[in-house]
């Protein structure tokens, strides 16, 4: 985020990818969910829901991918039968689409996410988060791809720019190109609240810039 388990999303990983994941949750104390969202749904029984999961994995429960799932389905229930009333309606699929991203359901929600931008191509907010979603099912490529679509027409986007930056480094090892997405949104974005962290991010990365692209993972021991 129907969903791709934790342990399918890993098989489509390269080393590559598992080397630059492991660097930034070392240095910077973060994990791959820490990318940014463009777009909320802000559904009182989302956020209850998503409490409630969050406390069940403080408590060592974390919540099974069919149990992720059901938790969607019975979330989303009633949006989706408003969309058949109204089917190009791309607020409705939107937030569908967002309740499968945040129940870790990412395929489902690229689809809800493309049914929204044929309705709203230029909608930057959305295509960054279904951007993200191709990301955590272990295809950068794609997900680069779509960061770069939004910059081609919001250049200064402060979200895309710095999923871009995470992405090319945890993704392809493509330091100069990380580094040069969080400059620029830094540059661009004088007043971002999260700047202590990207510089953190462009001071760790500048450490690894003799890692090339395709370098195999080797165990963090060694």
């Amino acid at each position: 985020m129907s969903k791709t388990s934790d342990s399918s999303i890993s098989d489509n990983w390269t080393a590559t990818q598992a080397y630059g994941l492991s660097v930034l949750c070392l240095a910077i104390g973060i994990t791959a969910g820490w990318l940014l969202r463009g777009s909320q749904s802000g559904s009182t029984t989302q956020a209850a829901d998503t409490a409630s999961m969050e406390t069940s994995a403080a408590m060592g429960g974390q919540p099974t991918p069919g149990q992720m799932k059901k938790m969607a389905d019975v979330q989303a229930a009633s949006l989706l039968e408003q969309l058949k009333a109204n089917p190009d309606s791309p607020e409705l699929l939107v937030k569908i689409g967002n309740i499968y991203y945040d129940t870790q359901q990412y395929p489902t929600a690229i689809d809800f996410y493309q049914r929204a931008l044929k309705l709203q191509p230029t909608n930057a907010s959305v295509r960054t988060d279904m951007a993200t979603a191709y990301w955590y099912m272990g295809n950068a490529d794609t997900a680069i791809e779509q960061f770069n679509q939004v910059l081609a027409s919001d250049p200064n986007n402060a979200n895309t720019l710095f999923n871009l930056g995470v992405v090319k480094w945890q993704g392809k090892m493509d330091v100069q190109g990380a580094v040069a997405s969080w400059q620029k949104l830094l540059a661009t974005n004088p007043k971002y609240e999260n700047r202590d962290k990207v510089e953190q991010l462009i001071a760790e990365a500048q450490k690894h810039s003799d890692v090339k692209a395709g370098t195999k993972a080797k165990p963090i021991s060694e």
